[in-house]
């Protein structure tokens, strides 16, 4: 059986600013941002190049009965940390220093407005076709 996984719902106080942070800042795509009825609303963003978007909004449980800033740990992957935390400082993004963990794998961290942290990672085994 083939699974995808498309989309993690994560808790926000404003809704407007978590969305500004993940496009304006990260660089996030807004791929859906809908209110499909009056008190819900419905948006998600993706990083270029991912298949696993994040989602974000109001009115519904998945969303409503979260706590803000209990996700933690979502990996960004990327080709070059030190460019892409460069790029993310420029930006206005507060990141972490990079920390080398051995074996090609360094990481450096980073949080939204709420605290639901991410973690840029690069792995220098997987470069080219492999990233």
């Amino acid at each position: 059986m083939k699974m995808k996984l498309e989309l993690i719902p994560i808790s926000v106080t404003d809704v407007d600013r978590a969305k500004a942070f993940y496009t304006d800042q990260l660089g996030f795509v807004a791929d859906v941002d809908v209110q499909p009825m009056p008190g819900m609303r419905i948006v998600q963003v993706t990083p270029p190049g991912s298949a696993c978007s994040i989602g974000m909004g109001t009115g519904l449980p998945v969303y409503d009965d979260g706590v803000p800033g209990a996700v933690k740990g979502l990996h960004l992957v990327v080709a070059d940390i030190e460019q892409a935390r460069a790029e993310l400082v420029g930006r206005g993004v507060e990141v972490g220093t990079i920390e080398d963990v051995g074996g090609g794998v360094k990481y450096a961290s980073l949080a939204d407005p709420d605290g639901n942290t991410l973690t840029l990672q690069e792995m220098a085994w997987r470069t080219g076709d492999k990233f």
